[in-house]
């Protein structure tokens, strides 16, 4: 099968490939996707689970991505749940070969359905998104309707769905970026925006839950104006808060099917937008992944049209 290979920490593109590999086999418990479109975290390249196993053993060449959304095509023994022919998407696991490719091993409590009046490349824009935010504001940070939100990168892949989410909770939110960013900010539903390079981020006063995507001195400024009480929480790292002003969580996101339905829902009822910047099909996703101007919206892979 054709898949987008990484062989070295170069930078950007320098360690991605598309080359052949051999097609996966399920395992007990798990199914193959017929990968119809992908989505890919910028910062593989840096997490650990790219370059070795759980044994720590080396696993170059590695296939990135990490969502997928697609149509099961065979079952591994004992798998229940899911059925041949069924739309799907989900996350695969960290440290196994991943979505850039035309077929995948996933277990198979990590796929949730995928209805048929989604299309694929919103059902792969929405598994590592979508489920960060979700779990960041209502499993780590507790979000309680009349808090606020202080929603850094608010107008990106991840910052887009917290503000959304937050604000459907009854939350007022706070959106933070460059200045470009204001109005995509504004667009999706944050009440307020601070640009990061102009305006002071400590006069937003005193915050409830700070989602932070950011990390170094934005975290810790941001650590500092949490209430008594209050949450910080983060994917970038172990954060700190001012003695006696709450909680710091720093959290990696976990599959999950019943929040998936959740999401996905909120996507058919017209609750919830994705944010898809382009989408590029495998033979040009390794140029499409290593753009070289900024982007804020989310870059698919289209695998089959």
């Amino acid at each position: 099968m054709k898949a987008i290979v990484v062989t070295d920490r170069g930078p950007g593109a320098a360690g991605m490939t598309v080359t052949q590999r051999p097609e996966p086999q399920p395992a007990i418990n798990e199914v193959i996707v017929e990968i119809h479109a992908s989505g890919y975290v910028p910062t593989e390249v840096e997490w650990p689970s790219t370059w070795k196993d759980r044994a720590g053993r080396d696993r170059t060449p590695s296939i990135l991505g990490h969502e997928v959304a697609g149509v099961v095509s065979a079952l591994g023994y004992g798998t229940t749940g899911l059925s041949v022919g069924q739309r799907v998407f989900g996350i695969s696991d960290w440290h196994r070969d991943g979505t850039l490719a035309e077929y995948v091993a996933v277990e198979a409590r990590n796929l949730a359905p995928l209805p048929g009046d989604i299309d694929f490349a919103v059902g792969a824009s929405l598994p590592i998104s979508g489920l960060t935010a979700w779990q960041g504001l209502f499993q780590h940070g507790r979000l309680q309707a009349g808090q606020t939100v202080l929603a850094h990168g608010a107008a990106g892949a991840v910052g887009t769905m917290v503000t959304q989410l937050a604000r459907e909770a009854g939350a007022h939110v706070i959106g933070t970026g460059r200045a470009a960013d204001r109005q995509k900010a504004l667009d999706f539903g944050a009440h307020e925006f601070v640009d990061l390079e102009n305006d002071a981020l400590e006069d937003v006063g005193r915050i409830d839950l700070v989602f932070d995507v950011i990390g170094g001195d934005i975290q810790a400024r941001s650590a500092r104006l949490i209430r008594a009480g209050g949450t910080l929480v983060t994917i970038t790292g172990p954060a700190e808060v001012r003695p006696g002003g709450g909680l710091a969580i720093d959290f990696v996101v976990e599959s999950d099917r019943r929040q998936l339905g959740e999401i996905v829902q909120r996507v058919r009822d017209g609750r919830l937008r994705t944010n898809i910047g382009d989408i590029a099909d495998l033979d040009d996703a390794v140029a499409a992944l290593n753009p070289t101007a900024r982007r804020t919206g989310k870059t698919i892979i289209a695998v089959r049209s």
